[in-house]
């Protein structure tokens, strides 16, 4: 392992598990280097594939010595061309090509099958089809049964499997298909931490998600978080009501750009982030945030702005997917990152007090988490430390930028990965204890051992009376280390 120091950042990094990265050394490296997540991808390999890779995950982060989450996340409905005869065409601009949902044959420079057979009923003449990522532009011009006849407005290289995005959106296919359903079991048979949703255009997506989640979890008492990946253009008026029925949001840039337009992202990006912060969820920012490094050692300038301003923004995570899932260079492309989120946390604004005005809270356990943060930060406080058995009140605490480090001690192993998604929240396990002073106590050992707090140092912390209870904070201490 690496006994280079890596950076301290609050921002949190996600990591997706891949041919480049499932070695159990490079794993632990990666871990111990901050990813704080670790993205199984359900669009490739097997159940038995991610069963294994999940025990690789845990297995790793022991000997790292620092637990992470995993995220399962769902491949969605396959909205998707079929194959081709020889593997791929060329398109040329003004050419006719038909999509064409009853045909069984492979596909030519003339026509291709589709996995979506539901196309056919979802577009009409004058609508605009955007294949792979939006690098091939195709016109409706008539729908003729099964068969979408299209004229090529922006030709290219056309291959098998490749993407179809209506702009604008529209496209009716149901977020969670009969394979995510089987994947939600196998997830749960290793009790996955998060659970990320392709595609949902509302609440009632992300409600039958956590439903199906909860009858698979049951046998296990577990309860993981639902990520809703925001990649439809519908999704976006029903933001506030998908944010209420999850645990959080990604900004899943690469189908949301196809289908609003690569301009529109960067602003919507910011909405998302703010409205997830201001509505107590984590949000992740994902989609080619270091794209270069697939294949590259060091990054872009541009890519460098890219994470510092997503983290300026106040995003709880950024994303690697490819970059380490089949890259060249996976650890160096987290050691880069962590670099950049470390720099971008130094520049920002470290003015806590407006966050507070105007702000009413009705919750005990809430109005708590939001004295400790006040209090710590006008006492030049060393750190926040929260009892924590459910995590509400240092996922509550990581809205503010506090700009004081969190530490979240509790007795629950799997309310210490989830929060290990949480920005600024470092989640640490501790024994059970049921009489307060004595958990104090521990609490302040536990700190002095970790080398957190020393002699003279200030520190909040909070907890709730009874001990044990979730939901119960209702206790604020400000202590300094003898």
């Amino acid at each position: 392992m690496s006994t280079t120091r890596p950076p301290r950042h609050a921002t949190k990094i996600v990591a997706t598990l891949g041919p480049a990265s499932s070695t159990p050394e490079l794993l632990e490296q990666m871990i111990h280097h901050k990813v704080s997540v670790v993205r199984l991808n359900f669009s490739h390999g097997t159940a038995q594939d991610h069963i294994n890779r999940a025990a690789m995950v845990r297995e790793a982060s022991r000997k790292a010595g620092r637990e992470v989450a995993i995220m399962a996340d769902l491949q969605g409905p396959k909205i998707r061309v079929g194959k081709f005869a020889e593997g791929k065409v060329w398109l040329e601009p003004g050419a006719k090509f038909i999509l064409d949902g009853a045909r069984t044959e492979l596909g030519d420079v003339d026509a291709v099958g589709l996995d979506y057979k539901d196309l056919p009923r979802d577009v009409k003449a004058g609508d605009s089809l955007l294949l792979n990522d939006g690098l091939i532009v195709l016109t409706v011009d008539a729908v003729k049964g099964e068969a979408v006849h299209t004229t090529v407005r922006l030709g290219g290289e056309l291959s098998n499997n490749k993407g179809i995005n209506k702009q604008g959106g529209g496209l009716t296919a149901p977020a969670l298909t009969a394979k995510d359903m089987e994947d939600i079991k196998t997830a749960m048979s290793f009790q996955a931490d998060y659970v990320a949703v392709s595609f949902p255009k509302n609440a009632t997506d992300m409600e039958m998600a956590r439903q199906l989640c909860s009858v698979a979890a049951a046998e296990f008492g577990h309860k993981p978080g639902l990520i809703a990946k925001i990649e439809r253009a519908e999704a976006i008026p029903k933001l506030e009501e998908i944010l209420r029925a999850s645990d959080g949001i990604m900004v899943a840039r690469g189908d949301l750009a196809v289908e609003v337009g690569n301009a529109a992202v960067p602003a919507l990006q910011k909405k998302m982030i703010r409205m997830a912060r201001e509505m107590d969820k984590v949000v992740i920012t994902a989609t080619q945030m270091m794209e270069s490094m697939i294949s590259n050692p060091v990054p872009t300038r541009a890519e460098v702005s890219d994470v510092a301003n997503a983290v300026l923004d106040g995003t709880d995570a950024v994303m690697l997917s490819a970059e380490t899932a089949s890259g060249r260079y996976p650890l160096e492309t987290v050691q880069e990152m962590s670099r950049i989120c470390e720099a971008a946390e130094q520049a920002e604004d470290k003015h806590l007090d407006a966050d507070f005005s105007g702000q009413t809270y009705s919750r005990i356990d809430q109005s708590i988490a939001m004295g400790a943060l006040f209090t710590a930060h006008h006492l030049g406080a060393k750190a926040i430390v929260a009892l924590t058995e459910s995590g509400s009140t240092p996922l509550w605490m990581s809205r503010h930028r506090a700009h004081i480090a969190m530490y979240a001690l509790t007795s629950r192993l799997a309310t210490q990965r989830k929060m290990a998604l949480y920005r600024n929240v470092r989640p640490l396990l501790m024994d059970a204890e049921t009489d307060r002073d004595t958990a104090l106590e521990r609490a302040e050992a536990h700190l002095k051992k970790r080398g957190i707090v020393q002699t003279g140092d200030i520190y909040a912390i909070t907890c709730g009376e009874p001990m044990g209870a979730p939901g119960g904070t209702n206790m604020l201490k400000i202590c300094r280390v003898g």
